[in-house]
């Protein structure tokens, strides 16, 4: 029995660097950075003052009304603009929508920090106390409010999932939606990733793991650099990506445009740390091996990889090790960007972003930079051509994303070009 092949027929996305599809793909191609000060809290208590945050959001221009949003926390508001985006893209409305053998699956590692936030404040005041603190703070931070959200809105009744591997959180979602599809569970899917953790408790967080860049707060622009010999640390973003996935001969039936082939699925635990990735990133490397045999592809048949690359010391020489395990002196040859140092770090969705600008990668046969390399570390391990600066033109009809997240989960999946 042939396998039913799983196809992108709708894009959708909130960031950073653009509220539209077209919007954020032109900004990475160009090199636009959206890392700027934090403006949604006072980051004067930290030592870190910058953030990658979503600007100029307006929910109405996807045809939501402000209303619908009201009782959701920001990370469901941005899932749910970034799939009416989706679905629209796709063809549905909620009727012909409803009608289908559906469902919906996110992937979100933190959720609701600003409920949360929100909440631990009255507890924390004395004038309020514990009784004063918002009723739905529980509906509105629990991570699976952003998927239970799109199926409210759609009245889809299918399974609704949200799923949470930290940073490999979209990628994984994209992958297991894609197993439903071929799984025959399922013929359409809304699946990708959000995330809204610019809070000063979320900053504070991760400043106390050291993991964030400080040393850039008055040039945020430069902050994020990849693979640089300077780097000291990711930079926090927020935002949402989501596609609908199909099955192959569904879309063909109906008449659907058709983006990219989700063609390979792989996920992995390096079973070693909370935080630390293996040095010689051999935990990862198991994941991208199979993504690329569920695929059925080689390796030097990957013409682009979209990297993690967060910008941190581990995971930069991590992530290099692991390309030249799965790829050999092919990994020379790759081309490979991290658009992390423009979007900063969506962590549960980052993924999912990734893989969107993997499919307009293939659409237009560009590679997209990593721009801030400016003192490349070829000395430290980091001796990869990771596109510095400026896009490139190349024909790419194979490409991959990986995600490496905290506790050592790893996901990636092997998207094609589609004849």
């Amino acid at each position: 029995m042939e396998r039913r092949r799983v196809v992108i027929t709708g894009l959708g996305v909130i960031s950073p660097v653009g509220n539209s599809v077209d919007e954020a793909w032109e900004s990475v191609k160009n090199g636009k950075c959206g890392i700027d000060t934090i403006s949604l809290f006072d980051p004067s208590r930290l030592p870190v003052k910058i953030a990658a945050e979503v600007k100029d959001f307006d929910v109405t221009r996807y045809g939501i009304e402000k209303g619908v949003v009201r009782k959701m926390a920001r990370f469901s508001k941005f899932c749910l603009a970034a799939s009416a985006q989706a679905v629209a893209d796709a063809g549905y409305t909620k009727e012909t929508l409803q009608k289908e053998r559906n469902g919906v699956l996110v992937g979100c590692c933190l959720g609701g920090m600003d409920a949360a936030g929100e909440g631990f404040q009255k507890v924390c005041d004395p004038e309020a106390g514990p009784l004063r603190m918002p009723p739905l703070t529980t509906p509105l931070m629990i991570t699976n409010e952003a998927a239970a959200n799109v199926n409210i809105y759609y009245g889809i009744q299918g399974f609704s999932w949200a799923l949470g591997t930290a940073c490999a959180s979209g990628t994984d979602a994209l992958g297991l939606a894609s197993d439903m599809i071929r799984a025959g569970r399922c013929d359409v899917c809304i699946a990708g990733g959000t995330e809204a953790a610019i809070t000063e408790f979320s900053v504070a967080s991760f400043v106390k793991l050291q993991a964030l860049a400080s040393k850039f707060n008055d040039e945020p622009k430069k902050a994020s650099r990849p693979f640089d010999k300077d780097r000291d640390g990711f930079v926090l973003g927020e935002g949402s990506a989501m596609f609908v996935l199909e099955e192959l001969e569904h879309a063909k039936a109906r008449g659907a445009k058709i983006y990219a082939e989700v063609a390979g699925y792989g996920a992995s635990c390096d079973g070693f740390n909370i935080t630390a990735p293996l040095k010689d990133g051999s935990g990862a490397a198991l994941a991208v091996k199979e993504a690329l045999r569920d695929a059925g592809v080689q390796p030097d048949a990957v013409q682009y990889y979209n990297a993690h690359g967060t910008s941190t010391h581990a995971n930069d020489v991590g992530e290099t090790n692991m390309l030249k395990s799965v790829f050999g002196d092919y990994a020379k040859k790759l081309h490979i960007s991290s658009t992390k140092s423009m979007t900063g770090h969506l962590v549960g969705a980052a993924g999912a972003i990734e893989a969107l600008f993997c499919v307009k990668a293939m659409q237009d046969g560009f590679v997209p930079p990593t721009i801030n390399i400016e003192n490349q570390d070829i000395e430290g391990g980091c001796d990869l051509n990771y596109t510095p600066n400026v896009g490139v033109k190349a024909d790419i009809t194979v490409a991959a994303s990986a995600s490496l997240g905290f506790g050592g989960h790893n996901g990636c999946i092997i998207l094609k070009k589609y004849n």
